[in-house]
């Protein structure tokens, strides 16, 4: 069977422990080659899941002929450098969330992506995939929870490593950037629209200056989306979905784990059903699904342009958050 072979830009923890095996496990997918600005981590890594090619710049990956398809989980200030140099050197790119710093940096990306029209760009917010998310999507569009009207998010974690990328300010950390944006990005995928106003309030790490918890109002023409993220909080996620009649619950919506059955509860009158999916990896299925965008020739799941829209509402938020602050 025909596969997509990928190169790996660096070997972020995202990819060495989640993604890189999950896309080994697909059928469409071939990890083949991975670079580091560090050989020797590089060659480690590709020893220990079983990478043929390693390079000690990404230039250098990227100048390989035989690589059709490169993956980005660089720190979030040099995504779309790198993937409009992939871009430049004919590779299709799946970029880590968020796409860009600024709608200015993704519109450059969706600027240089249209020129090469036959080149896959994609943003990889890989929890859109899940089965559990799909159900979601369906049980809303066919009205399972009566009209929808609100959707309220939470993730949250504990870091407070000065070092760690995500309390680097110069490197587009904090917690609107690295978790705020799935509350964003899945009220936007539920409501199937965008937001037309926003509310953004943000407590800013007094050493790290990154926002350390934001929550934020989004307003649609038909409800409203709340949500809380923070790196500075006890570990948590969930996401309730409010109809006029039901609604959806879902317990490990983000972080869904590859090894256990997940599951929803849809909520209607006093009936309440748990639906449990089987075992799965969205990071295989995700990388599937953009192999076969890439193999068949046509449009990847989720188009640049939403990530674009994405970004558009996260600098509204900042912007928002700043007035108010």
């Amino acid at each position: 069977m025909q596969k997509v072979r990928w190169g790996i830009l660096s070997t972020a923890k995202i990819g060495v422990e989640k993604v890189i095996p999950a896309m080994q496990r697909g059928q469409y997918s071939e990890i083949a080659a991975i670079a580091s600005r560090h050989p020797e981590k590089a060659e480690a890594v590709a020893r220990r899941l079983g990478i043929a090619k390693v390079y000690g710049s990404y230039a250098e990956m990227m100048a390989d002929t035989e690589i059709d398809a490169v993956y980005v989980p660089l720190p979030n200030h040099l995504h779309v450098p790198w993937s409009i140099k992939a871009l430049e050197a004919g590779k299709h790119v799946l970029c880590e969330k968020p796409i860009g710093l600024t709608v200015t940096e993704a519109q450059e990306l969706l600027s240089e992506a249209r020129k090469r029209p036959r080149l896959k760009v994609m943003e990889a917010f890989m929890y859109r995939f899940h089965p559990q998310w799909q159900k979601a999507k369906q049980l809303v569009s066919e009205g399972k929870i009566g009209t929808l009207q609100n959707i309220h998010s939470f993730f949250s974690y504990y870091n407070d490593d000065p070092d760690n990328i995500r309390n680097r300010m110069d490197m587009g950390g904090g917690a609107l950037m690295d978790i705020g944006c799935y509350c964003l990005s899945l009220s936007r995928f539920i409501f199937d629209s965008e937001p037309y106003r926003v509310l953004g309030v943000m407590d800013t790490d007094p050493v790290f200056k990154t926002d350390r918890k934001t929550s934020g109002i989004l307003e649609f023409e038909q409800g409203t989306a709340t949500f809380t993220c923070s790196t500075q909080m006890t570990p948590y996620q969930r996401v309730n979905i409010f109809g006029s009649e039901g609604r959806i619950e879902l317990e490990i919506p983000f972080n869904a784990p590859s090894d256990r059955p997940c599951r929803i509860w849809h909520h209607r009158g006093v009936n309440i059903k748990e639906i449990v999916f089987d075992v799965c990896d969205q990071y295989t299925i995700q990388g599937d699904l953009f192999s076969q965008a890439v193999l068949n020739d046509t449009e990847v799941p989720t188009p640049l342009v939403d990530a674009v829209d994405n970004m558009r509402v996260m600098s509204a938020l900042i912007q928002s958050a700043q007035v108010n602050s």
